[in-house]
């Protein structure tokens, strides 16, 4: 019977702990003391700066005027070893194979593909030469060069991974390209010949018919934002036949469903009776616990695969750093992405102190702006927030976005629902959950958000800048 007791002890004493301790308990019972601290708490600006929506129903529709999506999204790849191909499927993020889905025509298409290496400085396509392939950028990073008014060279853009261009040769006239491409970086592409992708197009009449009917849609009238275009007469004579037209919307908008963050809170009863002088036991806990919840409801915003703000920017609105850190010159590229009322940008502490040493490299020196009460940095009257939030990379490379916030400006928001049972703060529930055998209270602790981006260029993100330097 004793070997049974004692070992009925061990196994009690191996069993983890599930609720705070009477020993720890007794800090916040005696002597002058503070409330627990907590490192993990920030500022939090983003879900402070955000405007909430209130989401009845737990679903937020964004209804937008019909757009013609030709595809311009970023395609990805294999690599074994130092050999690189394009996954099949990833072709369709093409404008010209946007929505095609014959898999046997896609392998055989990437299969066409060549791959291709160039050093720092390598001319990858040269103005006015035969413009007879279709290029995927693998890895790297390209400018793209055009020329000025004057005829002197303009960079017109930066090209990076998953970036494509030249398939806009297949369905149009230009027989030459319009730009230079000139490796930054040392850069791998894969090219597609003009005439194997003509060869296999003779040998699908799938593959055919699709690029007759993205012929056809390139005619539809659009503007330059893609949206279906509304016809309007203007400047003209006294009894002229008006032009007709109607605002069409997308038959299919997306959904926002929101997320969730939930935990349980562990309090034992005994803690909870005798250990509440000066501070409340439960309280306390619970205070701690829901600033760790909001800490992950702002991580979920801007990480989140499916709602979070560095996944749901659009392509057109991602660009890349010319140099590598990012430079006032950078960050007005940025302000060009957003340019209708920005309201903030949104970067990590250490990519601001890299924008800080760039602009001071250059003799620069960025304002501050009052934002109630504090002190926040600004470039050219936009304030700079900072958020740990957003990941940097092995590299030493991160992000910085810039959005334009509101219903009534088309910008982002935040979604949520007021009004749940059991609510504590707004959208977030407090629900006792009952009492263990072990005397174990125990409360559900539930947060319930999303963000929604209304329209495309309400957010921009400037990608892979390097705060290493």
């Amino acid at each position: 019977m004793t070997y049974s007791s004692d070992s009925n002890l061990n196994v009690e004493a191996q069993q983890p702990q599930l609720s705070l301790g009477t020993a720890a308990a007794k800090n916040l019972a005696t002597t002058t003391k503070s409330a627990p601290q907590m490192q993990e708490i920030t500022s939090r600006w983003l879900l402070r700066l955000l405007p909430w929506v209130q989401t009845k129903g737990g679903v937020y529709r964004v209804n937008r005027r019909l757009t013609y999506t030709l595809g311009d999204g970023r395609v990805s790849f294999t690599n074994t070893g130092a050999a690189v191909q394009v996954i099949p499927q990833e072709l369709t993020e093409l404008p010209l194979l946007r929505g095609f889905d014959d898999t046997d025509v896609l392998t055989s298409l990437a299969n066409q593909f060549v791959q291709q290496e160039y050093a720092p400085d390598d001319v990858i396509v040269e103005l006015g030469q035969p413009a007879d392939r279709i290029i995927l950028i693998a890895h790297g990073k390209v400018n793209k060069i055009g020329l000025g008014k004057y005829d002197e060279q303009v960079v017109l853009d930066v090209l990076a991974d998953g970036d494509h261009f030249g398939d806009e040769t297949v369905v149009q006239s230009e027989d030459t390209w319009q730009y230079t491409l000139k490796a930054v970086t040392r850069t791998i592409v894969l090219s597609l010949p003009q005439q194997a992708f003509e060869q296999l197009m003779g040998q699908s009449e799938a593959l055919r018919s699709h690029v007759e009917a993205f012929r056809a849609r390139l005619g539809q009238p659009q503007t330059g934002d893609g949206e279906a275009a509304i016809e309007v007469t203007a400047g003209h004579a006294e009894e002229t036949t008006l032009a007709g037209t109607f605002v069409d919307y997308e038959l299919a908008p997306r959904e926002y469903e929101l997320s969730i963050a939930q935990t349980v809170l562990r309090v034992s009863s005994r803690v909870a009776d005798l250990y509440n002088e000066p501070y409340n036991q439960t309280e306390e806990q619970l205070r701690l616990t829901i600033e760790a919840l909001r800490e992950r409801q702002e991580h979920e915003l801007i990480n989140n695969r499916e709602f979070g703000l560095l996944h749901n920017a659009d392509l057109k609105q991602r660009i890349q750093s010319r140099t590598g850190a990012p430079t006032p010159d950078d960050m007005d590229e940025l302000l060009a992405t957003v340019w209708k009322e920005p309201c903030f940008f949104l970067a990590h502490p250490r990519a601001i102190a890299a924008f800080g040493r760039e602009a001071n490299r250059q003799g620069i020196y960025p304002t501050s702006v009052d934002v109630n009460g504090a002190q926040v940095t600004a470039w050219r009257g936009v304030p700079i927030f900072p958020c740990n939030k957003i990941p940097v990379t092995n590299n030493r490379t991160s992000s910085i976005l810039l959005l334009r916030t509101g219903l009534e400006k088309q910008g982002v928001v935040g979604l949520h629902q007021t009004g749940i049972p059991d609510e504590y703060q707004p959208s977030l529930s407090v629900r006792f959950m009952g009492i263990s055998e072990k005397a174990i209270i125990s409360y559900l602790v539930t947060a319930y958000y999303s963000a929604a981006v209304l329209i495309p260029d309400a957010l921009g993100i400037l990608e892979d800048v390097e705060i290493g330097r």
